[in-house]
């Protein structure tokens, strides 16, 4: 197939006719202007070359590391400090912008910015050795946006800060003060596995907003973020529900965003139902975890917690295995799922022909449909993100505009809640993607040709996922999974059916229930599969080994995850692996040849140093000292030489 001429060279070959076209037919002159143009031409094609190898931008990771850390001390540092912290942050912002005396430092000392700009100018375009003095100028751009943005997270955290350390709320909370609160469910509730101390075998976690609470005779109004801890009655709360309850407040744990832990001492008492953008999906989920209850087994419970994040009706040893072997993201929507759909959405849009933009429109409109029918939870959003950043490093190659992506993510949503700088949760989504846009498609282009790329897939994206996300693990339980890789590359062939088979039969369960079972049924074997998975790998001897806490063990983790990542391209590249260690023993060859040859002329040296040396042609012998420095020589006999014969004595002489 031709390959159609580049802007470059048609703008060269009209350049080249143009005089002919006025009249000049000379060909010495259009080929004189053509060996004037090659060079050009030629820089401009390497130019381009260079253009295409798309680089990995980091100039966005540390403004993204600067904005993480600042929204974590918020969630430490009391009101005073934070407002001291922010005061250092301004002023550091506007030294960085209004810092007057412009210079830039090159490599001949220090230039005013005016003539740097005309020398910059007189290159041409940008082009040449002066092109690249501009990085200094730049560097402070980049330190002085990310401080503001670390100011914008700053400030948010003081206001949250104010919130939870002052008022009457704080108060009530330090005092440990039994109040009767009027609550909104803001996510799901989470089943706890430990009994409570008032040995309630059936414990659930609810994270709410308190708008009211009545204590002491006196009712007081205010917005701030509680988890509740209560019985049973509290698994069938729905998010955006308003709810009174009694209870006793508890102060929350050092670094935790909530104002307070609220032990409830009684059932909640309905007040307000939620909205119909939070109702429906409240009422599809259930539907969907009863209709997926007459599958039975484990494929019962662990179908509901795959499609939609429902966890109530799964299994508590199914949960144990899935946790040995590091399967608990399944249970819940993550990354993985949102990629999914996406894809899906994405390859059925382009496969009917639909310009790229119309498809990309579609796809993350069927994106938005998804969260909502799932529960637009903060963590679903969050998910649903990452899901996107991951899909498109992998799908298009861009591995370094994947990376500016999940730095713009971390820093929008840092600044919109500085609260998710001390999550777990958001500390695991944002490795796993950074796995994935770092590696991931590296790991596919290591594999053979032959693998299909979406077998490529299945691989890289787990393997770069859990080698990033382990370190931090560590840090929540300090453990090895020594099957987690090999499960989690096991599963993950089974995860894509479980998902779209069981969204597909979700959409379809409120119109059209005989469908949606006929896609549920599929779905239910798949995920029994899944479990059979878990708890197989989990059965394994030695699948759980200890692990050191704290720092030194994330060192060691993050050391063997770099050592798998390198094992994982040896194998993968035999003949390189040849080539490198031929060269290396070419090498040391050659090392050890100069020294021997070198230790052999020294030794020759040290023997001819002492001792008689005797030179050819001439009679004499050479007794060297190295001590003293001197030569003696004395004469030796030359039998066929000239000079005085000795003299024998006669015959017969005595």
């Amino acid at each position: 197939m031709r390959v159609p001429p580049s802007r470059w060279r048609r703008y060269a070959d009209a350049a080249v006719r143009s005089p002919a076209r006025k009249g000049n037919d000379d060909p010495v002159a259009a080929g004189r202007i053509r060996e004037a143009l090659e060079p050009a031409r030629d820089t401009a094609s390497r130019q381009c070359q260079i253009a295409r190898r798309r680089r990995t931008d980091l100039r966005l990771v540390f403004p993204a590391l600067l904005v993480w850390g600042t929204a974590g001390a918020g969630n430490w540092l009391p009101p005073a400090g934070l407002a001291g912290l922010c005061t250092a942050l301004a002023a550091a912002a506007g030294i960085m912008l209004f810092l007057p005396g412009r210079v830039n430092l090159g490599r001949s000392g220090i230039r005013p910015a005016r003539k740097r700009r005309a020398r910059i100018g007189r290159g041409g375009a940008g082009l040449g050795p002066s092109a690249g003095r501009a990085a200094p100028r730049s560097l402070r751009a980049t330190v002085a946006v990310a401080l503001l943005l670390s100011l914008a997270a700053a400030a948010h955290a003081a206001v949250e800060a104010s919130q939870r350390h002052d008022g009457a709320i704080a108060e009530a909370v330090a005092a440990g003060a039994a109040v009767v609160a009027e609550l909104e469910i803001a996510g799901a509730p989470r089943r706890l596995r430990i009994p409570g101390a008032g040995g309630l075998a059936d414990r659930w976690a609810v994270p709410v907003k308190l708008t009211a609470m009545t204590f002491g005779g006196h009712r007081v109004a205010g917005d701030a973020r509680l988890v509740v801890m209560g019985g049973a009655s509290w698994g069938d709360a729905v998010p955006g529900q308003h709810l009174r309850a009694t209870g006793k407040l508890r102060p929350a744990a050092p670094g935790q965003p909530e104002a307070g832990l609220l032990a409830a001492t009684s059932a909640p008492t309905l007040l307000r139902g939620p909205g119909p953008w939070q109702q429906g999906p409240g009422e599809l989920r259930r539907a969907f975890t009863a209709a997926a209850a007459r599958f039975g087994g484990d494929a019962g419970g662990l179908l509901p917690g795959m499609v939609t994040g429902d966890t109530s009706a799964l299994d508590a040893e199914l949960e144990a295995a899935m946790k040995t072997v590091g399967m608990t993201h399944l249970t819940a929507v993550s990354g993985a799922n949102c990629s999914l759909i996406l894809g899906t959405l994405l390859l059925t849009a382009r496969t009917l022909r639909l310009p790229r933009t119309a498809a990309a429109g579609a796809s993350l409109a069927g994106l938005a449909l998804f969260v909502l029918m799932v529960g637009p939870d903060p963590s679903v959003l969050r998910a649903s993100l990452m899901g996107s950043i991951g899909l498109a490093s992998v799908a298009f190659g861009r591995a370094g505009r994947g990376l500016s992506l999940l730095c713009v993510a971390v820093i929008g949503l840092l600044v919109a809640q500085p609260v998710l700088a001390t999550s777990f949760g958001f500390l695991l989504s944002v490795l796993a993607t950074l796995g994935i846009v770092v590696t991931g498609r590296r790991i596919m282009d290591w594999l053979p040709p032959s693998v299909p790329r979406w077998a490529a897939a299945g691989v890289a994206v787990p393997l770069s996922a859990q080698l990033f996300c382990a370190p931090a693990i560590v840090l929540l339980q300090p453990q090895f999974g020594a099957y987690a890789l090999p499960a989690n590359m096991a599963a993950a062939a089974l995860v894509a059916p479980v998902t779209l088979l069981g969204t597909a039969g979700a959409a379809l369960l409120p119109a059209v229930p005989a469908a949606a079972g006929l896609l549920m049924a599929p779905a239910a074997v798949f995920a029994g599969a899944v479990a059979g998975v878990a708890r197989l790998f989990a059965a394994l001897p030695g699948a759980v080994l200890p692990w050191p806490e704290g720092a030194f063990g994330v060192a060691t983790m993050g050391l063997f995850s770099a050592t798998v990542l390198a094992a994982a391209w040896l194998a993968l590249h035999p003949a390189a692996v040849v080539r490198g260690v031929l060269a290396a023993h070419a090498r040391v060859v050659a090392v050890l040849d100069g020294r021997s040859q070198a230790a052999a002329r020294s030794a020759a040296r040290q023997t001819f140093s002492r001792g008689l040396d005797h030179r050819s042609g001439r009679g004499t012998l050479r007794v060297r000292k190295p001590t003293s420095g001197r030569n003696h020589e004395w004469l030796l006999p030359r039998p066929n030489g000239p000079g005085p014969r000795r003299r024998t004595p006669p015959p017969g002489a005595t």
